[in-house]
């Protein structure tokens, strides 16, 4: 039995359940402003660490890339994404999570594939299979494949990078027609294409620059061997899917597992074991337990206020999967698609306040759906001009318009 004394009361108070911290959407906004690289202060010309510090830029849309990227930096220029995407390649782009295209660091870009890409795998060979069997190209389609990703990887190492127009050329005995999938998810192509896909989940290949301008989406392929060699290099998945984890804690903690496990597409089993091998602190939100760092419990500072034009797709909007604490849920139908691709967006002070898009004749139309004050209206006016100017020919349509970007553009 416990005596009453200053020992027993402490080990009975350390015995309790300390409760857990409280963040308000307010805390969640600044740490979103300074982290994300948008406060003035914040911002870097190392498009790596802008990269990085964002768990990844969304690449499914090629312009999302170097708008993000420009939208933090100190002097933006938008070669600065080529650079180090194709001379330096200390960035890579790379599907991963949610089979989504990425452009990453190429230690974060490593730990995204061994954490999510190579659970993508398994679906993507098998519909590799099953079409090379439908095809007829042979009896055994496991050594088809195998015998085209020979050839495929050799006629790269010794003349990539090559588009895929540029490779069936070079193997025009591969460049058959494949039927994918069944039902409403058919469609056809080249074996070859097909076959750099599938060789891309594995991480056997790499994108490498595309085949037309800084907008396009069409890429040459690269050996990951000679493109980028410490890619290759094995890495454990519970070890990589940390790395991964805390990657995402620090751009986006606090967020909820929910978020986690969106983002990464990881199952419950994976997002609980990834939380807990970082030692994860449970915090609370005002949608339920969320989770920090355990060096991150410490409250936040105010940050410094910002305004900022960001593309579609750009990490700061499409970072969670409940964003009601920097984003109005009434304006949700207006910035977003139907399938949940956010469109480009006006942010003031850790908020989206609103949307634009670019016109025809290469002018910025802006809408802000909510009083934000005619000081800050004149830096969102004075934001516009900027990225315009930065632009300056280049004309480009969003590749997943929501509606007020069709609005914008009439």
């Amino acid at each position: 039995m416990c005596e009453r004394s200053d020992r027993c009361v402490s080990v009975l108070w350390h015995a309790r359940r300390v409760p857990p911290r409280r963040i308000d959407a307010a805390e969640r906004r600044a740490r979103l402003a300074a982290r994300h690289r948008l406060t003035p202060a914040g911002r870097t010309d190392d498009v790596v660490a802008i990269a990085d510090d964002l768990a990844g830029l969304h690449s499914t849309d090629p312009v999302t890339v170097h708008l993000s990227a420009a939208a933090r930096m100190r002097h933006p220029r938008l070669p600065a994404v080529d650079e180090a995407l194709y001379s330096e390649r200390t960035l890579l782009r790379h599907h991963a999570m949610r089979r989504t295209l990425w452009v990453l660091g190429a230690e974060l870009a490593r730990a995204a594939h061994h954490a999510s890409t190579v659970t993508l795998l398994a679906r993507q060979r098998t519909l590799l299979l099953d079409a090379v069997a439908g095809a007829g190209l042979g009896p055994d389609p496991e050594r088809w494949v195998a015998a085209a990703t020979d050839e495929i990887l050799a006629v790269l190492a010794a003349e990539g990078p090559l588009s895929a127009r540029e490779l069936g050329t070079r193997v025009p005995h591969l460049a058959v027609p494949l039927t994918i999938g069944s039902g409403r998810q058919v469609s056809v192509q080249s074996a070859h294409t097909r076959v750099l896909l599938v060789l891309g989940f594995e991480g056997r290949v790499l994108r490498a620059r595309p085949t037309g301008t800084w907008i396009n989406g069409q890429y040459r392929w690269a050996a990951a061997s000679a493109w980028a060699p410490e890619f290759a290099a094995p890495l454990d998945p519970p070890v990589a899917a940390a790395a991964l984890a805390r990657s995402w804690l620090r751009a986006f903690g606090p967020g909820t597992r929910a978020d986690v496990a969106w983002w990464t597409g990881w199952t419950v089993a994976t997002t609980k074991r990834a939380l807990a091998d970082v030692g994860a602190v449970e915090v609370a939100l005002d949608e339920g337990p969320g989770h920090v760092l355990p060096d991150d419990v410490d409250p936040a500072g105010p940050a410094e206020p910002f305004v900022a034009l960001l593309p579609g797709l750009d990490p700061s909007t499409m970072g969670w999967k409940q964003r009601a604490f920097h984003l109005d849920p009434a304006h949700v139908p207006l910035l977003f698609d139907r399938n949940g691709n956010g469109g480009p967006t006006v942010w003031v002070d850790g908020r989206i306040v609103g949307g634009w898009v670019q016109r025809a004749d290469g002018t910025l139309a802006v809408r802000v759906l909510e009083d934000v004050g005619a000081e800050r209206m004149t830096e969102i006016e004075e934001a516009a001009h900027a990225l315009e100017t930065l632009l300056g020919e280049v004309r480009f349509t969003p590749r997943f318009p929501a509606p007020l970007q069709t609005e914008l553009r009439r």
